[in-house]
């Protein structure tokens, strides 16, 4: 998707600052691998098993940290430090296929480029000799000698390092918000109108523009009891007789970056469910305005547990307190994932367990085995606050066989049940004050 002409016109000087950041980065990280170069290949189309058909391409995320591309297999980065980085850009000569159009945009000037007609016109351009680059990609990338090796220290400082968002991704990340949004209002109005899942997730690729190929991870469009299947993709092609409640987990790209945005609707307004849902909302509005440099936030999920467990106290489903709720696992079966994960070049981001930018990793808090981000926050990083809460069988049936069933009213249990379960997810930004929510403007901007 093209940027428009304000965006591009913003973009440009924010681009300039972020090259030049990755540039010392790769500095640093290869002086720390002792490598030369830096080889980065964008990534190689391949069949599927017992078949000619191509695998869905997944751009390197290596590569489109330096790149506003993703639709360019074949093609190579390559940078050594004191040089202008290069660029391989493969534009085949292909009538079965749209070929990629000639390099253009904020980028371009930054870079020598050299067009390519064949993937192995590559290993002429690539410096040499192989073993002084610090090649990063897929084993399938492999031109020659010019074998992907991952050193160890290099991808764990430049994985580190991109837990801190520079100014010019920011500005692409609140773009795929605006994207994703456009979709979320669909999906909404599509499911006030009593349509099915498949209907509902169509409606939301048309306002976004992007099919599911080019979405960040597949949509999460679930009806009534579905909700409470935490990574339901089913999307059933008949609308069920009674539309009582609607989860849609749905994200969009932009120039390789990705939103994650999950709201939580009601067909009754005025209904206890609905509530429910205000109440989740405040929540995790308030766990968002929590994201601060310093706070460890393993914390925030540990909180989170509590602050849930209170809302299900007020609601009348717990009959113990928050804290006996959380100490004896019956909250795990009411929110069984984690708080949020880091976002940008992917959706589940990098190094959320990083020790340092030399490897090590910190543990999740005991009994908490679906968290996926454990570290403290630190001003430039952008995570996911999305809790939850569900009515999940399976985990409902563990309380009954962990002997904690006279912790819950099963008769409010059974009330809620027919709804499946609650999400709300927004991206924050840590800053060196207040935190920044990248989410909720792009819905109050209409």
């Amino acid at each position: 998707m093209n940027a428009s002409a304000p965006l591009a016109t913003e973009l440009a000087p924010l681009y300039a600052d972020h090259l030049a950041l990755m540039k010392r980065r790769a500095d640093e990280a290869l002086a720390r691998g002792g490598f030369d170069h830096l080889v980065v290949p964008s990534g190689s189309l391949h069949y599927q098993v017992f078949d000619d058909r191509d695998y869905p391409y997944a751009v390197n995320p290596q590569f489109k940290a330096w790149l506003p591309l993703t639709r360019v297999p074949d093609s190579w980065l390559v940078y050594t430090p004191g040089q202008r980085p290069k660029v391989i850009y493969h534009q085949p000569f292909d009538y079965w296929h749209v070929v990629p159009a000639a390099p253009g945009g904020w980028w371009v000037d930054h870079f020598d480029i050299h067009i390519i007609r064949k993937p192995d016109d590559a290993r002429a351009l690539l410096p040499g000799p192989a073993a002084r680059c610090a090649i990063l990609g897929e084993p399938q990338s492999a031109l020659g000698d010019h074998v992907p090796n991952n050193p160890e220290a290099v991808v764990n400082y430049l994985e580190y390092q991109r837990s801190y968002k520079s100014a010019y991704e920011i500005a692409l990340m609140r773009e795929a918000q605006r994207l994703a949004v456009r979709g979320h209002r669909a999906a909404e109005a599509a499911f006030r109108e009593g349509r099915s899942e498949f209907a509902i997730h169509m409606a939301y690729c048309a306002a976004v523009g992007q099919d599911s190929a080019e979405l960040p991870y597949g949509n999460i469009v679930a009806l009534n009891e579905h909700g409470a299947v935490l990574h339901y993709m089913e999307l059933d092609r008949g609308a069920p007789a009674e539309h009582r409640s609607f989860l849609i987990d749905a994200g969009a790209s932009f120039h390789g970056y990705a939103s994650d945005i999950t709201r939580t609707y009601a067909t009754d307004a005025a209904g206890e469910f609905q509530a429910l849902i205000d109440a989740v909302d405040q929540a995790q509005i308030a766990m968002g305005q929590a994201v601060r440099a310093g706070v460890d936030y393993r914390q925030l999920h540990l909180d989170a547990h509590l602050r849930l467990m209170g809302i299900l106290k007020e609601f009348g489903v717990l009959r113990i307190s928050p804290e006996a709720a959380v100490a004896n696992g019956v909250s795990f079966a009411f929110f069984p994932h984690g708080l949020g994960h880091p976002i940008g070049l992917q959706v589940h981001d990098v190094a959320g367990f990083a020790e340092n930018d030399r490897g090590g990793r910190i543990p999740r808090p005991e009994g908490h085995p679906y968290l996926r981000m454990t570290r403290v926050l630190e001003p430039g990083m952008v995570v996911t606050i999305e809790p939850g809460l569900y009515f999940i069988d399976m985990l409902l049936d563990e309380v009954k066989k962990n002997g904690h069933a006279d912790s819950i009213d099963w008769a409010r249990v059974d009330a809620f049940r027919p709804y499946g379960g609650i999400r709300i997810e927004d991206e924050v930004l840590c800053t060196d004050g207040d935190a920044v929510n990248l989410t909720r403007p792009a819905f109050a901007a209409g």
